[in-house]
């Protein structure tokens, strides 16, 4: 390693489809780092940076092991990616989705190596939520509350049953741990019993799943929320809450607002 060259870190998304939802700006680091760290879901993607960087590109999926807790497999690709930027190399590390969008070791080696010194980016990609106001007809400028599902069970938040809720993970909601199959039934009949505080039990709810390929739709599969238990789910499926109120201006701040014409 020569001394005087320092490593750099460039964090890149690749969409949920790569093809159409990969970014120029993205591409360009992919083909000039020295070397390709990535988690992507795609196969289209990985067959892209295997083409560009043949040796040069390394798979991190292989630290998901059956049983293995996550923060485990995380705290492996964080070592791995930092010792590569303490090496000096320019190092481009790619995940599926927005990177920063519940990336845990994106954030994590981003702040390790700018506290060694070391450049350390992220650039922004399309996340599932996005791909979701997309495909449903969504617009969150009407007020939208968005949660991964298990972090929204666990803790004291409330849903506003004016304006859109988007839970995140459906089909891994209380998993802390790598699972190629999991059953979630029991722990969806939990959520249904929270969401039951604000929501009636017909009240409709979609369980979506955005497609990585261009010849297959998006998944919508809408239910009453009381038989939200009896959907089969996977670890890419979202959650969405339609209104089921309508919105009430607040008069202690609606009067003082100065409209501009």
């Amino acid at each position: 390693m020569d001394p005087d060259r320092r490593g750099r870190l460039v964090v890149v998304g690749t969409g949920i489809r790569t093809v159409g939802q990969l970014t120029i700006e993205a591409i360009a680091w992919l083909k000039a780092a020295d070397r390709v760290f990535h988690v992507v879901a795609d196969p289209v993607a990985v067959e892209l940076i295997d083409a560009w960087k043949g040796d040069r590109a390394v798979s991190l999926r292989r630290h998901y092991r059956e049983g293995r807790p996550r923060r485990e497999a995380y705290d492996a690709m964080i070592d791995e990616i930092a010792d590569a930027v303490r090496d000096g190399e320019v190092v481009c590390a790619a995940f599926y989705g927005h990177p920063g969008v519940f990336g845990h070791p994106p954030h994590q080696v981003i702040e390790l190596l700018r506290g060694e010194g070391h450049r350390a980016e992220m650039l922004p990609g399309i996340s599932a939520e996005d791909c979701l106001f997309a495909d449903l007809g969504v617009d969150p400028a009407e007020g939208c509350l968005s949660h991964e599902a298990t972090n929204f069970v666990q803790f004291d938040h409330a849903a506003e049953p004016s304006i859109h809720l988007v839970l995140w993970q459906i089909g891994m909601l209380g998993d802390w741990t790598h699972r190629d199959a999991r059953d979630v039934s029991h722990n969806l009949a939990v959520l249904v019993d929270k969401l039951s505080t604000w929501y009636p039990a017909e009240h409709p709810v979609t369980v979506y799943q955005a497609t990585v390929h261009l010849d297959r739709s998006h998944r919508a599969d809408v239910v009453p929320l009381a038989e939200l238990p009896t959907v089969d789910v996977t670890a890419g499926c979202t959650l969405y809450v339609p209104p089921s109120t309508t919105r009430r201006a607040d008069p202690r701040f609606d009067d003082r607002l100065v409209r501009h014409r």
